[in-house]
């Protein structure tokens, strides 16, 4: 979030909060809705507004106290640049009316564009003097620069480890952190404002042909096409299949309804079993890191899986998936998908995952190819069941006609990761887990 306080432009003293990077691949937004007017009284920790970033619709606290003097962007407007001025506080209530309303604040944006570097310095510091502080406050990123005090000293007292003006003022008066103040010597250099596409921007209406109609794209959907032609044009695809026989899973699925009164999917069932895989075959749960040149193997087995929703497609995560049991990832995965198709989903929820699951089972679609959700190295496409005729062996050694379920797997895979090698061995325990239910249970 970009702030400032000015208090020498001829108006009371003030703050301009700019449009704040919600998840770190943001950089611009749409303001969706206003939670405070004007005039109104802010606390720390209050939602402010509601905003939709490129990963979901998440709520913007205040970190500071004051009150709501002007707002700059109206409710709806769709793509808010990150740092683009979008409300102004002031400290008193005397001083709302001083702030007129055909200020723009742009002058004074440009001002704590130039000077940014200090502030993000200071942030900098912060996290690498004192990683308890994850939050400053802005008004405290001030005070903290202007008086040269040494963060690690400073002691958070708002929400979720937030310093705020308050604790730089009591350490300030009592003298406990300015003995020991460092000044920043190389000032971090400011993120550059991405320009606007303008192939993106949608023809005038005079030029619009009457064949056409122009459909407008979320922020989510936004990323999801750069990303997706992103991973297409770096990650080196690889594409394994393989046909399971869905018949024990169906009858499993019968049986735990019957028996024990428990519902689970195809798809709760297909989570399990890939996730014992990838705990099976561990250097499948693996990723690429660019920097090493290397293969890195993920900690944990956390599956991402594929939700999609009126704004675009989220894939919120079963975390640990292989140490949990059907049920439990039945559970999740129904309060996870309700999440996501609300935009209610935390970052939390939807950020990292080791692995990717692409179910189109529910279609008409016998078999497909997903594409690779980076930094992930693989992706399960889960295709339909069909009833299909094939030779069994009896128990006497002949064979004979019978009808079974089977259901196509397609793996999409960074050939950095999966070789030939890796991917047999990955398939080959997805296979036993099919055929043998019971090794879901184990």
């Amino acid at each position: 979030m970009q702030a400032r306080w000015f208090s020498s432009t001829g108006l009371p003293p003030h703050m301009v909060i700019g449009m704040p990077a919600l998840s770190p691949t943001m950089n611009q937004g749409n303001l969706t809705k206003w939670r405070k007017q004007e005039g109104d009284k802010i606390e720390v920790g209050d939602v402010i507004c509601e905003i939709e970033t490129d990963k979901a619709t998440l709520e913007f606290e205040s970190l500071e106290e004051g009150y709501l003097a002007k707002i700059l962007v109206p409710e709806g407007s769709k793509d808010v640049q990150v740092g683009q001025p979008i409300f102004v506080t002031v400290e008193d209530s005397e001083d709302i009316a001083k702030i007129p309303a055909d200020t723009s604040f742009r002058g004074e944006h440009d001002e704590d564009q130039s000077s940014g570097s200090a502030a993000q310095s200071v942030e900098v510091d912060a996290a690498e003097q004192s990683p308890a502080l994850r939050h400053i406050s802005p008004t405290a990123k001030m005070l903290i620069k202007e008086h040269g005090l040494d963060i690690s000293l400073l002691k958070a007292s708002g929400p979720r480890g937030t310093l705020l003006k308050g604790d730089v003022l009591a350490a300030l008066k009592a003298g406990t952190a300015s003995s020991s103040a460092k000044e920043n010597t190389a000032p971090a250099t400011p993120s550059p404002q991405p320009a606007r596409d303008s192939q993106a921007q949608s023809l005038p209406t005079s030029q619009k042909s009457g064949t056409f109609e122009d459909m407008t794209n979320t922020q989510i959907r936004k990323v999801i096409a750069k990303r997706l032609l992103e991973s297409k044009q770096t990650t080196p695809h690889l594409y394994l299949s393989k046909d399971v026989i869905l018949d024990p899973l169906l009858a499993f699925r019968n049986e735990l309804k019957e028996q024990h009164g428990v519902k689970v999917s195809v798809n709760d069932v297909v989570i399990k079993a890939v996730a014992l895989a990838l705990r099976n075959v561990p250097e499948a749960n693996a990723y690429w890191d660019n920097a090493k040149e290397e293969a890195q193997k993920w900690d944990s087995v956390d599956i991402s899986i594929a939700v999609a929703t009126e704004k675009g497609l989220m894939t919120p995560i079963i975390r640990n998936a292989d140490q949990k049991t059907i049920s439990a990832i039945s559970s999740e995965v129904k309060q996870l998908a309700e999440k996501a198709r609300a935009g209610k989903l935390a970052p939390n929820e939807f950020q990292g995952g080791s692995f990717s699951i692409s179910n189109l089972g529910m279609y008409p679609v016998d078999n497909f190819c997903a594409i690779i959700n980076p930094p992930q190295a693989g992706i399960l496409a889960v295709g339909r069941g069909n009833k299909v005729v094939e030779p069994v062996m009896n128990s006497d050694g002949t064979e004979r006609a019978a009808v079974v379920t089977k259901m196509s797997l397609t793996l999409s895979a960074d050939h950095r990761i999966f070789d030939g090698q890796v991917g047999g061995k990955f398939f080959r325990e997805l296979a036993l887990n099919f055929s043998d239910i019971r090794r879901l249970l184990l």
